[in-house]
């Protein structure tokens, strides 16, 4: 009789090697180490817009229970690991241990690994084993591997750009009082309403956030800063690491302040929390642990990899997607942006790619856009070659490789790709992100950036002050299935509540060489196109 096996492999761990790490040694079996389990899946949800879930209807219909909680916990702790905290309405469990306690119950063989630009992080490679008796119950482990898996999609422009040759505006960059008039925004300042910024590193400098509102006769915006499991720098702190280290939070620290600055500009009285988590698969699924139960109308992401960034796990993926899925049905739009490297996303294997967690169905995408020379006419953001690397960019978009479309995205668009599913599009929706760029004050002055890390704040702020101007019953709701559904006139909401964008494209070179093109109606380069936040404060009032 054979007998039962102590572990069992868990399906979707499998985390492939980084292409440029170097393994340098072993992991200290004495280091203390924190992980984030996933208990369970979460049942599948409708994809139609529906009434939004109290918090306590999301953790019935949809959360973990308590006694298959209690069972991971037990069965845990005969390899000594600690239970540091459970959210059933999440399905998380945070335990700790030390690395020796760590590999026994999960087998991960965990090494040190060297990664060029960064510090040494501790990885892994393969697949990861779980005691048999926990077999459906847990489906995923984060926190073991700490490579990065978020990158900002900020654009810093280069300090002379040739503007008769780009054709675009060298104008000085907009405020946001002029933002606000070049889509249209309602009257109000989002008073009473809260929006939420996820960040992954990085520091927040109060003094620039001063700078900014005291630069644009706006108040100093009302701003709690939420460490997950990162710390919240100050400059100082920041200023006294070694130099590779201290460059690499700066520059996430300039991610932090033009998040953070675009939205004090739109919705100068709404309350602002900005989330600090790690950049790993944990510090995703733990940040979006902590949002959730806040409810914000909008929490803003400027951060993604591809799809088919061989750092992903499947069960990564499936854990952040059914957490955005979780904040949906209680009304939180997050806005996401869908890169800064045009059709082939930093990728370089011929194909065209989009961005994760832009392309999810749970999700409103923010492309790009940018002013021809010496008009306000807006076309797709793309600078050759289309992706930073080469010292341009390009708005994402394009057809997912891994979501199927929703049944409320009735559009007639196809991949690039010679072979693809019938996938969501991306974006949905559009604003600025390349010239003449975002007015914005870092290190005690005012300079300028953009990006799509730009115009996906500017969307939460928009829909966050309009969603505090809409009647009670038509608040906290979740946006994006609402675009593409007919309003009174008969027409997708999307369409009637939108500028159109009908020039450029959003092609990469060297690879894939080709994009997706913008045209009448809604497109893979700009979505529905850039909003007219008084038509779609009227639309939404009518849906």
């Amino acid at each position: 009789m054979k007998t039962k096996p102590k572990h069992v492999l868990l399906p979707g761990s499998k985390r492939a090697k980084h292409p440029l790490a170097e393994r340098v040694g072993p992991v200290d079996p004495k280091e203390r180490i924190e992980v984030t389990i996933n208990l369970g899946e979460m049942p599948p949800a409708p994809e139609t817009p529906g009434r939004t879930l109290s918090l306590q209807e999301l953790q019935a219909q949809y959360g973990a229970k308590k006694e298959d909680a209690d069972k991971v916990a037990a069965s845990l702790s005969r390899f000594g690991l600690k239970v540091e905290g459970v959210s059933l309405m999440t399905r998380s469990m945070r335990v700790s241990g030390t690395a020796e306690q760590i590999e026994a119950a999960f087998q991960p063989k965990m090494a040190m690994y060297r990664i060029p630009g960064q510090l040494d992080v501790r990885g892994r490679e393969g697949g990861l084993m779980i005691p048999a008796d926990l077999e459906g119950l847990v489906t995923g482990v984060f926190g073991i591997d700490e490579r990065r898996m978020a990158k900002p999609k900020l654009r810093t422009p280069p300090k002379a750009p040739a503007a008769k040759k780009a054709k675009v505006m060298a104008s000085k960059p907009l405020s946001p009082q002029g933002l606000a008039k070049l889509y249209n925004f309602p009257p109000g300042d989002g008073a009473g309403q809260r929006i939420a910024i996820a960040e992954f590193g990085g520091g927040y400098f109060g003094d620039d956030a001063a700078l900014y509102a005291q630069s644009f006769g706006l108040p100093v915006p009302d701003v709690e800063t939420i460490p997950v499991n990162a710390p919240v720098l100050t400059l100082d702190e920041i200023l006294a690491l070694p130099p590779m280290e201290q460059d690499d939070q700066l520059n996430t620290s300039a991610e932090v302040m033009l998040d953070v600055e675009v939205i004090a500009g739109l919705c100068p009285k709404a309350k602002i929390s900005v989330y600090f988590s790690n950049f790993d698969q944990k510090g995703w699924v733990d940040l979006l642990d902590r949002v959730i139960p806040a409810q914000p109308v909008c929490l803003s992401i400027s951060y993604g990899l591809a799809e088919e960034d061989s750092g992903w796990s499947h069960n990564a993926i499936q854990a952040i997607s059914d957490r955005l899925n979780a904040a949906r049905l209680v009304g939180i739009t997050t806005c996401v942006s869908s890169g800064d490297d045009g059709s082939g996303d930093q990728l370089n294997d011929d194909a065209a790619h989009v961005d994760f967690p832009s392309s999810s169905p749970h999700v409103l995408s923010v492309g790009g856009t940018m002013l021809e020379l010496g008009t306000r006419n807006e076309v797709v953001w793309f600078k050759a070659p289309g992706r930073r690397s080469g010292g341009g960019g390009a708005t994402g978009g394009g057809v997912s490789n891994l979501f199927n479309r929703p049944v409320w995205q009735k559009v007639n668009v196809a991949s690039i790709n010679t072979s693809s599913i019938d996938g969501r599009v991306i974006p949905d929706i559009s604003a600025l992100a390349g010239a003449p760029l975002y007015a914005f004050a870092f290190l005690g002055k005012i300079t300028k950036n953009g990006g799509t890390s730009a115009s996906t704040p500017l969307l939460a702020a928009l829909y966050t002050r309009i969603n505090g101007l809409l009647p009670a019953a038509k608040q906290q709701r979740f946006l994006t299935p609402l675009l593409y559904q007919n309003d009174a006139s008969g027409q997708p909401l999307g369409k009637g509540a939108t500028r159109d964008i009908t020039s450029g494209n959003n092609a990469s070179s060297p690879s894939p060489g080709v994009g997706y093109k913008a045209k009448v109606g809604y497109d893979a380069a700009t979505g529905w196109g850039v909003p007219d936040g008084v038509k779609l404060l009227a639309a939404l009032r009518q849906v």
